[in-house]
């Protein structure tokens, strides 16, 4: 019998509800990891959520485009989320945003061809008295300059691989 990617998704989605937990409670730590294994969660990775969950499908999508940090569509490998507050832009978030817009060939918003880099605004990180700050997946650079943000690209590429928050912590820190 030929296994579909749908039943490979069930299954994972099972185990993912097995780890969590089956209840309501459990809703947003499995979306954060179906956003992370797979870069986006589909409508059929939504409905079998909620059944899973005996929920809604309804209160799963809520949540998926409620949630800045969850999303139905594809993301990069690198999610770069880029803080636009007042004190950030004061401290030079746009010429942060220019430079990685030039060095990726895209705008914020959009996704390389290459499906390594998305770039996002962000509405805060928490981090105003670093500004600008950046997220890259789930790795915080505070007091981004258009230099680092080279640097920090460059980390990305060469640590296209599942240890790569700690590549770069350790490259750029």
């Amino acid at each position: 019998m030929l296994v579909t990617e749908r039943d490979k998704l069930t299954g994972e989605l099972k185990k993912l509800v097995e780890e969590c937990g089956g209840d309501r409670s459990a809703l947003i730590p499995i979306l954060q990891e179906v956003q992370k294994r797979y870069h986006h969660i589909s409508d059929f990775a939504m409905q079998i959520i909620a059944d899973l969950l005996n929920i809604h499908p309804v209160e799963v999508y809520g949540v998926v485009t409620f949630y800045q940090f969850l999303s139905e569509d594809y993301h990069g490998k690198f999610v770069i989320r880029l803080c636009q507050t007042v004190s950030c832009l004061m401290q030079g978030t746009d010429k942060v945003a220019h430079q990685l817009e030039t060095e990726l060939g895209i705008e914020f918003g959009e996704t390389t061809p290459d499906s390594r880099f998305t770039l996002e605004w962000a509405n805060c990180l928490g981090m105003c008295d670093q500004g600008p700050a950046m997220l890259v997946n789930d790795q915080i650079f505070t007091r981004v300059t258009p230099e680092k943000v080279h640097d920090i690209l460059e980390a990305c590429r060469k640590a296209f691989g599942p240890h790569t928050a700690q590549m770069m912590q350790e490259e750029l820190v």
